[in-house]
Protein backbone atom coordinates (compact mmCIF):
# COMPACT_ATOMS: atom_id res chain seq x y z
CA UNK A 1 0.00 0.00 0.00
CA UNK A 2 1.21 3.71 -0.82
CA UNK A 3 2.37 6.15 1.71
CA UNK A 4 -0.07 8.80 2.17
CA UNK A 5 2.94 11.48 1.44
CA UNK A 6 3.15 9.56 -1.94
CA UNK A 7 -0.12 10.26 -3.26
CA UNK A 8 -0.89 12.47 -5.82
CA UNK A 9 -2.47 16.19 -5.32
CA UNK A 10 -5.53 15.21 -7.36
CA UNK A 11 -6.46 11.81 -5.24
CA UNK A 12 -5.75 14.13 -1.89
CA UNK A 13 -8.08 16.31 -2.78
CA UNK A 14 -11.02 13.58 -3.71
CA UNK A 15 -9.96 12.07 -0.47
CA UNK A 16 -10.47 15.46 2.02
CA UNK A 17 -13.92 15.94 0.11
CA UNK A 18 -15.42 12.91 1.14
CA UNK A 19 -14.01 12.56 4.40
CA UNK A 20 -15.54 16.56 4.73
CA UNK A 21 -18.92 15.09 3.41
CA UNK A 22 -21.84 14.71 6.17
CA UNK A 23 -22.18 11.29 7.24
CA UNK A 24 -25.45 10.15 5.50
CA UNK A 25 -24.11 11.90 2.25
CA UNK A 26 -20.86 9.74 2.66
CA UNK A 27 -22.87 6.57 3.39
CA UNK A 28 -25.28 7.63 0.42
CA UNK A 29 -22.69 7.94 -1.96
CA UNK A 30 -20.72 4.64 -0.71
CA UNK A 31 -24.65 2.98 -1.50
CA UNK A 32 -24.85 4.33 -4.62
CA UNK A 33 -21.26 2.94 -5.49
CA UNK A 34 -21.99 0.00 -4.48
CA UNK A 35 -25.41 -1.06 -5.98
CA UNK A 36 -23.63 0.41 -9.27
CA UNK A 37 -21.16 -2.12 -8.50
CA UNK A 38 -23.45 -5.19 -8.19
CA UNK A 39 -25.29 -3.89 -11.43
CA UNK A 40 -22.36 -3.59 -13.13
CA UNK A 41 -21.43 -7.21 -12.25
CA UNK A 42 -24.91 -8.78 -12.54
CA UNK A 43 -25.28 -7.14 -15.93
CA UNK A 44 -22.12 -8.29 -17.00
CA UNK A 45 -22.80 -12.24 -15.65
CA UNK A 46 -26.47 -12.38 -17.23
CA UNK A 47 -24.79 -10.61 -20.34
CA UNK A 48 -22.40 -13.56 -20.53
CA UNK A 49 -25.52 -16.17 -19.90
CA UNK A 50 -27.46 -14.54 -22.46
CA UNK A 51 -24.55 -15.18 -24.80
CA UNK A 52 -25.35 -18.79 -24.66
CA UNK A 53 -28.29 -20.24 -26.68
CA UNK A 54 -31.65 -20.71 -25.25
CA UNK A 55 -31.06 -19.02 -22.22
CA UNK A 56 -34.18 -18.03 -19.79
CA UNK A 57 -33.83 -16.48 -16.15
CA UNK A 58 -36.22 -18.82 -14.51
CA UNK A 59 -36.72 -19.90 -10.64
CA UNK A 60 -35.76 -23.96 -10.13
CA UNK A 61 -38.14 -26.04 -11.17
CA UNK A 62 -41.13 -26.95 -8.27
CA UNK A 63 -39.98 -23.29 -6.07
CA UNK A 64 -41.72 -20.18 -6.64
CA UNK A 65 -41.38 -16.53 -5.84
CA UNK A 66 -43.87 -14.71 -3.56
CA UNK A 67 -44.93 -10.87 -4.50
CA UNK A 68 -45.68 -8.17 -1.73
CA UNK A 69 -49.73 -9.10 -2.51
CA UNK A 70 -48.73 -12.94 -1.76
CA UNK A 71 -46.75 -12.20 1.47
CA UNK A 72 -49.74 -10.36 2.79
CA UNK A 73 -51.91 -13.38 2.31
CA UNK A 74 -49.81 -15.26 4.22
CA UNK A 75 -48.83 -13.22 6.88
CA UNK A 76 -52.73 -13.15 7.54
CA UNK A 77 -52.53 -16.92 7.22
CA UNK A 78 -49.80 -17.34 9.53
CA UNK A 79 -51.22 -14.72 12.27
CA UNK A 80 -54.48 -16.92 12.21
CA UNK A 81 -52.90 -20.32 12.66
CA UNK A 82 -50.04 -19.06 15.38
CA UNK A 83 -52.64 -17.96 17.46
CA UNK A 84 -54.45 -20.96 17.39
CA UNK A 85 -51.60 -23.02 18.69
CA UNK A 86 -51.24 -20.26 21.25
CA UNK A 87 -54.55 -20.48 22.23
CA UNK A 88 -54.05 -23.86 22.77
CA UNK A 89 -51.16 -23.31 25.19
CA UNK A 90 -48.49 -23.97 22.59
CA UNK A 91 -45.05 -22.92 22.88
CA UNK A 92 -42.98 -21.95 19.22
CA UNK A 93 -39.25 -23.52 18.80
CA UNK A 94 -37.41 -23.72 15.65
CA UNK A 95 -34.81 -26.06 14.41
CA UNK A 96 -31.97 -26.40 11.63
CA UNK A 97 -32.94 -26.26 8.41
CA UNK A 98 -30.92 -29.10 7.49
CA UNK A 99 -30.14 -32.12 9.88
CA UNK A 100 -27.47 -35.18 10.12
CA UNK A 101 -28.05 -38.09 6.79
CA UNK A 102 -27.97 -40.39 8.56
CA UNK A 103 -30.80 -39.36 11.59
CA UNK A 104 -33.58 -38.52 9.00
CA UNK A 105 -32.45 -41.84 6.16
CA UNK A 106 -33.35 -43.71 9.64
CA UNK A 107 -36.64 -42.46 10.02
CA UNK A 108 -38.04 -42.02 6.45
CA UNK A 109 -37.02 -44.98 5.04
CA UNK A 110 -37.92 -45.10 1.41
CA UNK A 111 -38.86 -41.74 1.08
CA UNK A 112 -35.22 -41.20 1.72
CA UNK A 113 -34.72 -41.12 -1.87
CA UNK A 114 -36.54 -37.91 -2.07
CA UNK A 115 -33.87 -35.85 0.62
CA UNK A 116 -32.00 -33.24 -0.80
CA UNK A 117 -28.09 -34.52 0.68
CA UNK A 118 -25.76 -31.45 0.95
CA UNK A 119 -22.13 -31.48 -0.12
CA UNK A 120 -19.70 -32.54 2.78
CA UNK A 121 -17.74 -29.51 3.57
CA UNK A 122 -17.13 -29.87 7.21
CA UNK A 123 -16.95 -33.78 7.95
CA UNK A 124 -20.56 -34.31 8.29
CA UNK A 125 -22.88 -35.87 5.93
CA UNK A 126 -25.96 -33.44 5.84
CA UNK A 127 -29.49 -33.53 4.59
CA UNK A 128 -32.17 -30.94 3.97
CA UNK A 129 -34.76 -31.16 6.63
CA UNK A 130 -37.96 -33.18 4.93
CA UNK A 131 -40.62 -32.43 7.12
CA UNK A 132 -41.11 -30.75 10.71
CA UNK A 133 -43.06 -33.47 11.34
CA UNK A 134 -43.67 -36.75 9.33
CA UNK A 135 -46.93 -37.44 8.71
CA UNK A 136 -46.80 -39.71 6.00
CA UNK A 137 -49.63 -41.64 7.91
CA UNK A 138 -49.21 -45.00 7.91
CA UNK A 139 -45.13 -45.76 7.35
CA UNK A 140 -43.54 -44.30 10.43
CA UNK A 141 -45.45 -41.86 12.89
CA UNK A 142 -42.33 -39.47 13.84
CA UNK A 143 -41.18 -35.92 13.88
CA UNK A 144 -37.62 -36.38 13.08
CA UNK A 145 -36.47 -32.79 14.19
CA UNK A 146 -38.52 -32.60 16.98
CA UNK A 147 -37.60 -35.82 18.22
CA UNK A 148 -34.23 -35.52 18.01
CA UNK A 149 -34.69 -32.48 20.01
CA UNK A 150 -36.99 -33.59 22.70
CA UNK A 151 -34.20 -36.53 23.34
CA UNK A 152 -30.96 -34.17 23.04
CA UNK A 153 -32.55 -32.31 25.80
CA UNK A 154 -34.05 -34.70 27.80
CA UNK A 155 -38.01 -33.00 27.92
CA UNK A 156 -40.61 -36.00 28.51
CA UNK A 157 -43.34 -33.56 27.71
CA UNK A 158 -43.99 -30.52 25.76
CA UNK A 159 -46.83 -29.05 23.40
CA UNK A 160 -45.14 -26.72 20.97
CA UNK A 161 -45.82 -25.60 17.36
CA UNK A 162 -43.33 -25.18 14.28
CA UNK A 163 -43.75 -23.45 11.48
CA UNK A 164 -41.09 -22.97 8.64
CA UNK A 165 -39.94 -24.43 5.44
CA UNK A 166 -39.61 -28.18 4.37
CA UNK A 167 -37.54 -29.46 0.87
CA UNK A 168 -38.48 -32.56 -1.28
CA UNK A 169 -36.48 -33.67 -4.00
CA UNK A 170 -39.78 -35.36 -5.90
CA UNK A 171 -41.36 -34.13 -9.16
CA UNK A 172 -43.33 -31.60 -8.31
CA UNK A 173 -46.95 -30.31 -9.37
CA UNK A 174 -47.70 -26.72 -9.18
CA UNK A 175 -51.60 -27.63 -10.50
CA UNK A 176 -51.45 -30.06 -7.15
CA UNK A 177 -50.07 -27.49 -5.15
CA UNK A 178 -47.22 -29.87 -4.36
CA UNK A 179 -43.71 -28.03 -5.01
CA UNK A 180 -40.13 -28.75 -3.88
CA UNK A 181 -39.91 -26.11 -1.24
CA UNK A 182 -43.11 -25.36 1.04
CA UNK A 183 -44.07 -23.81 4.10
CA UNK A 184 -45.21 -26.07 7.47
CA UNK A 185 -47.18 -25.44 10.08
CA UNK A 186 -46.56 -28.28 12.50
CA UNK A 187 -48.63 -28.85 16.03
CA UNK A 188 -47.29 -31.55 18.12
CA UNK A 189 -48.34 -32.96 22.05
CA UNK A 190 -45.28 -34.78 22.99
CA UNK A 191 -45.52 -37.35 26.10
CA UNK A 192 -47.57 -39.64 27.89
CA UNK A 193 -51.32 -39.23 28.46
CA UNK A 194 -54.41 -40.85 29.06
CA UNK A 195 -55.47 -42.23 25.20
CA UNK A 196 -57.00 -40.19 22.79
CA UNK A 197 -57.38 -36.68 25.17
CA UNK A 198 -54.43 -34.83 23.61
CA UNK A 199 -55.41 -36.37 19.56
CA UNK A 200 -58.86 -34.83 20.09
CA UNK A 201 -57.57 -31.63 20.64
CA UNK A 202 -55.53 -31.61 17.80
CA UNK A 203 -58.36 -32.66 15.58
CA UNK A 204 -60.38 -29.82 17.40
CA UNK A 205 -57.29 -26.93 16.62
CA UNK A 206 -57.37 -28.24 12.71
CA UNK A 207 -60.76 -27.35 12.81
CA UNK A 208 -60.60 -23.93 14.53
CA UNK A 209 -57.98 -23.06 11.89
CA UNK A 210 -59.88 -24.31 8.79
CA UNK A 211 -62.94 -22.77 9.71
CA UNK A 212 -61.09 -19.44 10.73
CA UNK A 213 -59.90 -19.64 7.10
CA UNK A 214 -63.27 -19.92 5.26
CA UNK A 215 -62.24 -22.43 2.96
CA UNK A 216 -65.58 -24.32 2.46
CA UNK A 217 -66.44 -27.65 3.96
CA UNK A 218 -63.83 -29.64 4.73
CA UNK A 219 -62.89 -33.40 5.61
CA UNK A 220 -60.65 -34.46 8.31
CA UNK A 221 -59.04 -37.96 8.01
CA UNK A 222 -57.91 -40.30 10.88
CA UNK A 223 -56.26 -43.84 11.15
CA UNK A 224 -54.36 -45.83 14.05
CA UNK A 225 -51.59 -48.16 13.47
CA UNK A 226 -52.75 -50.67 15.32
CA UNK A 227 -55.84 -51.31 12.87
CA UNK A 228 -53.61 -50.81 10.01
CA UNK A 229 -51.78 -53.52 11.64
CA UNK A 230 -54.03 -55.86 12.38
CA UNK A 231 -56.02 -55.35 8.90
CA UNK A 232 -52.45 -56.23 7.68
CA UNK A 233 -52.30 -59.44 9.74
CA UNK A 234 -55.87 -60.57 9.31
CA UNK A 235 -55.54 -60.07 5.41
CA UNK A 236 -52.49 -62.55 5.39
CA UNK A 237 -50.02 -59.66 4.80
CA UNK A 238 -45.92 -60.96 5.68
CA UNK A 239 -44.53 -59.35 8.78
CA UNK A 240 -41.58 -58.22 7.07
CA UNK A 241 -43.44 -56.31 4.40
CA UNK A 242 -46.01 -54.38 6.41
CA UNK A 243 -44.18 -51.29 6.23
CA UNK A 244 -43.75 -51.42 2.27
CA UNK A 245 -47.23 -51.73 1.80
CA UNK A 246 -48.22 -49.20 4.19
CA UNK A 247 -45.75 -47.06 1.61
CA UNK A 248 -48.65 -48.13 -1.15
CA UNK A 249 -51.63 -48.11 0.47
CA UNK A 250 -50.55 -44.22 1.92
CA UNK A 251 -50.72 -43.16 -1.92
CA UNK A 252 -54.41 -43.70 -2.64
CA UNK A 253 -54.75 -39.87 -1.79
CA UNK A 254 -53.20 -39.59 -5.20
CA UNK A 255 -53.36 -42.76 -7.36
CA UNK A 256 -56.78 -45.00 -8.23
CA UNK A 257 -56.79 -48.40 -5.73
CA UNK A 258 -56.54 -50.67 -9.27
CA UNK A 259 -53.06 -48.58 -9.60
CA UNK A 260 -52.03 -48.85 -5.92
CA UNK A 261 -52.58 -52.60 -5.92
CA UNK A 262 -50.60 -53.52 -9.17
CA UNK A 263 -47.80 -51.49 -7.11
CA UNK A 264 -48.34 -53.96 -4.28
CA UNK A 265 -48.34 -57.09 -6.33
CA UNK A 266 -46.12 -56.57 -9.42
CA UNK A 267 -43.30 -54.46 -7.67
CA UNK A 268 -43.53 -55.85 -4.09
CA UNK A 269 -44.32 -59.67 -4.39
CA UNK A 270 -47.92 -59.30 -2.55
CA UNK A 271 -50.35 -62.35 -3.46
CA UNK A 272 -52.85 -60.83 -5.63
CA UNK A 273 -56.00 -62.70 -3.64
CA UNK A 274 -54.13 -60.64 -0.01
CA UNK A 275 -54.55 -57.40 -2.41
CA UNK A 276 -57.63 -57.91 -2.49
CA UNK A 277 -58.84 -58.42 1.15
CA UNK A 278 -56.93 -54.97 1.69
CA UNK A 279 -58.87 -53.35 -1.03
CA UNK A 280 -61.98 -54.37 0.84
CA UNK A 281 -60.94 -52.67 4.00
CA UNK A 282 -59.24 -49.55 2.86
CA UNK A 283 -61.76 -48.47 0.18
CA UNK A 284 -64.10 -47.78 2.95
CA UNK A 285 -65.55 -44.12 4.22
CA UNK A 286 -66.90 -43.70 6.97
CA UNK A 287 -66.47 -41.85 10.89
CA UNK A 288 -67.66 -43.66 13.58
CA UNK A 289 -70.51 -45.93 12.03
CA UNK A 290 -67.09 -47.34 10.30
CA UNK A 291 -66.05 -47.97 13.81
CA UNK A 292 -68.57 -50.03 14.72
CA UNK A 293 -68.79 -52.27 11.71
CA UNK A 294 -65.09 -52.72 12.12
CA UNK A 295 -65.61 -54.07 15.48
CA UNK A 296 -68.16 -56.98 13.91
CA UNK A 297 -65.85 -57.89 11.02
CA UNK A 298 -64.90 -61.32 11.68
CA UNK A 299 -61.19 -60.88 10.80
CA UNK A 300 -60.45 -57.97 12.42
CA UNK A 301 -62.71 -58.49 15.34
CA UNK A 302 -59.94 -61.72 16.20
CA UNK A 303 -57.08 -59.58 16.10
CA UNK A 304 -56.04 -58.09 20.03
CA UNK A 305 -53.88 -55.29 17.86
CA UNK A 306 -57.19 -54.16 15.36
CA UNK A 307 -59.37 -54.26 18.88
CA UNK A 308 -57.14 -52.05 20.61
CA UNK A 309 -57.07 -49.84 17.75
CA UNK A 310 -60.76 -49.68 17.21
CA UNK A 311 -61.30 -49.07 21.25
CA UNK A 312 -59.35 -45.89 20.93
CA UNK A 313 -60.76 -44.13 18.34
CA UNK A 314 -64.37 -44.80 19.44
CA UNK A 315 -62.98 -43.07 22.52
CA UNK A 316 -61.87 -40.28 20.21
CA UNK A 317 -65.15 -39.83 18.62
CA UNK A 318 -66.77 -39.83 22.00
CA UNK A 319 -64.66 -36.63 22.82
CA UNK A 320 -64.85 -34.99 19.22
CA UNK A 321 -68.63 -35.14 19.86
CA UNK A 322 -68.01 -32.93 23.11
CA UNK A 323 -65.80 -30.42 21.26
CA UNK A 324 -68.49 -30.64 18.98
CA UNK A 325 -66.64 -31.67 15.97
CA UNK A 326 -67.11 -35.04 14.97
CA UNK A 327 -69.29 -34.12 12.02
CA UNK A 328 -65.60 -33.38 10.40
CA UNK A 329 -64.34 -36.87 10.88
CA UNK A 330 -67.39 -38.26 9.02
CA UNK A 331 -66.51 -39.79 5.50
CA UNK A 332 -69.44 -37.78 4.20
CA UNK A 333 -69.59 -37.32 0.42
CA UNK A 334 -71.52 -35.80 -2.54
CA UNK A 335 -74.21 -38.22 -3.83
CA UNK A 336 -73.88 -38.66 -7.69
CA UNK A 337 -77.17 -41.34 -7.75
CA UNK A 338 -80.57 -41.24 -5.95
CA UNK A 339 -80.53 -44.72 -5.14
CA UNK A 340 -83.10 -45.08 -2.55
CA UNK A 341 -82.69 -49.08 -1.21
CA UNK A 342 -79.38 -51.68 -2.03
CA UNK A 343 -80.40 -55.08 -1.72
CA UNK A 344 -77.81 -57.30 -0.04
CA UNK A 345 -76.74 -60.23 1.40
CA UNK A 346 -74.24 -62.13 3.73
CA UNK A 347 -74.86 -65.72 2.17
CA UNK A 348 -73.39 -67.42 -0.75
CA UNK A 349 -75.72 -68.46 -3.92
CA UNK A 350 -78.43 -66.20 -3.20
CA UNK A 351 -77.97 -64.11 -6.77
CA UNK A 352 -81.79 -65.54 -7.32
CA UNK A 353 -83.44 -64.29 -4.10
CA UNK A 354 -81.46 -60.85 -4.95
CA UNK A 355 -83.01 -60.50 -8.23
CA UNK A 356 -86.16 -61.38 -7.17
CA UNK A 357 -86.26 -59.08 -4.34
CA UNK A 358 -84.69 -56.27 -6.41
CA UNK A 359 -87.24 -56.82 -9.49
CA UNK A 360 -90.16 -56.27 -6.34
CA UNK A 361 -88.35 -53.20 -6.23
CA UNK A 362 -87.93 -52.01 -9.59
CA UNK A 363 -91.49 -52.74 -10.65
CA UNK A 364 -93.14 -50.72 -7.72
CA UNK A 365 -91.01 -47.68 -8.64
CA UNK A 366 -88.53 -47.86 -6.38
CA UNK A 367 -84.67 -46.67 -6.86
CA UNK A 368 -82.33 -49.91 -5.83
CA UNK A 369 -79.08 -51.34 -6.69
CA UNK A 370 -77.20 -54.46 -6.54
CA UNK A 371 -73.21 -55.26 -6.72
CA UNK A 372 -73.06 -57.55 -9.78
CA UNK A 373 -71.36 -60.58 -8.20
CA UNK A 374 -71.98 -64.05 -7.60
CA UNK A 375 -71.13 -64.24 -3.50
CA UNK A 376 -70.52 -60.67 -2.55
CA UNK A 377 -68.74 -59.31 1.21
CA UNK A 378 -71.68 -58.31 3.36
CA UNK A 379 -68.87 -56.05 4.54
CA UNK A 380 -67.68 -55.13 0.59
CA UNK A 381 -71.65 -54.21 0.23
CA UNK A 382 -71.86 -51.93 3.11
CA UNK A 383 -69.20 -50.33 2.36
CA UNK A 384 -70.41 -49.57 -0.77
CA UNK A 385 -73.40 -47.96 0.35
CA UNK A 386 -71.40 -45.99 2.81
CA UNK A 387 -68.98 -44.65 -0.10
CA UNK A 388 -72.36 -44.05 -2.71
CA UNK A 389 -74.51 -42.72 0.07
CA UNK A 390 -77.74 -45.09 -0.49
CA UNK A 391 -79.72 -44.63 2.48
CA UNK A 392 -81.13 -48.54 3.23
CA UNK A 393 -80.58 -51.68 2.69
CA UNK A 394 -82.62 -54.66 2.21
CA UNK A 395 -81.03 -57.60 3.76
CA UNK A 396 -82.15 -60.80 2.73
CA UNK A 397 -80.34 -64.43 3.92
CA UNK A 398 -81.11 -67.98 4.91
CA UNK A 399 -82.80 -67.04 8.12
CA UNK A 400 -84.36 -64.26 6.45
CA UNK A 401 -85.76 -66.53 3.90
CA UNK A 402 -86.63 -69.50 6.55
CA UNK A 403 -88.97 -66.54 8.63
CA UNK A 404 -90.23 -65.19 5.64
CA UNK A 405 -89.37 -61.82 6.37
CA UNK A 406 -86.40 -59.73 5.13
CA UNK A 407 -84.21 -57.21 7.32
CA UNK A 408 -84.51 -53.39 6.97
CA UNK A 409 -80.91 -51.52 7.54
CA UNK A 410 -80.24 -47.71 8.44
CA UNK A 411 -76.63 -46.95 6.40
CA UNK A 412 -76.25 -43.94 8.80
CA UNK A 413 -77.23 -44.69 12.41
CA UNK A 414 -76.70 -48.78 12.12
CA UNK A 415 -79.63 -49.67 13.15
CA UNK A 416 -80.76 -53.00 11.82
CA UNK A 417 -84.41 -54.33 12.44
CA UNK A 418 -86.64 -57.39 11.04
CA UNK A 419 -89.70 -58.09 9.97
CA UNK A 420 -92.94 -60.03 12.08
CA UNK A 421 -91.66 -63.08 13.52
CA UNK A 422 -95.81 -63.40 11.89
CA UNK A 423 -94.24 -65.29 8.70
CA UNK A 424 -95.60 -62.08 7.33
CA UNK A 425 -93.10 -60.79 4.63
CA UNK A 426 -94.94 -57.99 3.68
CA UNK A 427 -94.42 -56.01 7.30
CA UNK A 428 -91.02 -53.52 7.82
CA UNK A 429 -89.84 -52.48 11.35
CA UNK A 430 -87.62 -49.42 10.82
CA UNK A 431 -86.80 -46.36 13.59
CA UNK A 432 -89.12 -43.51 13.59
CA UNK A 433 -86.57 -41.43 11.96
CA UNK A 434 -85.50 -42.95 9.01
CA UNK A 435 -88.54 -43.81 8.17
CA UNK A 436 -89.55 -40.12 7.73
CA UNK A 437 -86.47 -39.38 5.58
CA UNK A 438 -86.63 -42.78 3.63
CA UNK A 439 -89.45 -44.69 3.93
CA UNK A 440 -92.59 -42.89 2.51
CA UNK A 441 -90.85 -43.82 -0.78
CA UNK A 442 -91.57 -47.26 -0.08
CA UNK A 443 -95.20 -47.00 1.59
CA UNK A 444 -96.17 -44.99 -1.51
CA UNK A 445 -95.03 -47.66 -3.79
CA UNK A 446 -95.59 -51.11 -1.76
CA UNK A 447 -99.71 -50.70 -1.11
CA UNK A 448 -100.04 -54.12 0.28
CA UNK A 449 -96.97 -53.36 2.86
CA UNK A 450 -97.75 -52.43 6.45
CA UNK A 451 -95.48 -51.06 7.70
CA UNK A 452 -93.93 -50.20 11.71
CA UNK A 453 -92.56 -47.95 12.81
CA UNK A 454 -90.88 -47.66 15.92
CA UNK A 455 -91.85 -44.54 17.29
CA UNK A 456 -90.26 -43.78 20.89
CA UNK A 457 -89.28 -47.53 21.35
CA UNK A 458 -93.23 -47.90 20.84
CA UNK A 459 -93.95 -49.68 17.59
CA UNK A 460 -96.83 -48.00 15.97
CA UNK A 461 -98.42 -50.18 12.98
CA UNK A 462 -99.73 -48.30 10.22
CA UNK A 463 -100.98 -49.14 6.67
CA UNK A 464 -100.41 -46.99 3.47
CA UNK A 465 -103.03 -45.42 3.88
CA UNK A 466 -102.66 -44.32 7.24
CA UNK A 467 -99.00 -43.47 6.41
CA UNK A 468 -100.19 -40.98 3.51
CA UNK A 469 -102.50 -39.10 5.87
CA UNK A 470 -99.65 -39.13 8.60
CA UNK A 471 -97.21 -37.82 6.29
CA UNK A 472 -99.10 -35.30 5.30
CA UNK A 473 -99.88 -33.55 9.01
CA UNK A 474 -103.03 -35.33 9.32
CA UNK A 475 -104.61 -38.10 12.20
CA UNK A 476 -105.59 -41.00 12.31
CA UNK A 477 -106.29 -43.30 15.73
CA UNK A 478 -105.04 -46.67 14.58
Amino acid sequence: MPLLGLLPRRAWAALLSQLLRPPCASCTGAVRCQSQVAEAVLTSQLKAHQEKPNFIIKIPKGTRDLSPQHMVVREKILDLVISCFKRHGAKGMDTPAFELKETLTEKYGEDSGLMYDLKDQGGELLSLRYDLTYPSSLTDLCEVPFARYLAMNKVKKMKRYHVGKVWRRESPSIVQGRYREFCQCDFDIAGQFDPMIPDAECLKIMCEILSGLQLGDFLIKVNDRRIVDGMFAACGVPESKFRAICSSIDKLDKMAWKDVRHEMVAKKGLAPEVADRIGDYVQCHGGVSLVEQMFQDPRLSQNKQALEGLEDLKLLFEYLNLFGIAEKTKGEKVRTTETQVFVATPQKNFLQERLKLITELWDAGIKAEMLYKNNPKLLTQLHYCESTGIPLVVIIGEQELKEGIIKIRSVASREEVSGSSRNRRDELFLPFPDFVRNMHLLAEKLSSWLIVVEMNKHPLQMTTAACEYWLCGQKKDK
